[in-house]
């Protein structure tokens, strides 16, 4: 899940830097990539894969 996240995030950064929106201050297009960027991290660290079960173990 947090790859999915991580290229929506990107796509948007990618878009508002070759679109050349102006975005205010606080949300630019460098702050969604890196927030792209440390959701690919959590990914590649595991975090959000998939779940263990509890089964019954024979």
């Amino acid at each position: 899940m947090p790859a999915v996240v991580a290229a929506v995030l990107l796509f948007i950064a990618f878009l508002i830097n070759a679109a050349d929106i102006s975005t205010n201050d606080v949300f630019t297009s460098t702050d969604v990539m890196l927030l792209g960027l440390v959701a690919l991290s959590l990914h590649l660290a595991g975090v959000g894969g998939a779940r263990v079960g509890r089964g019954r173990r024979r």
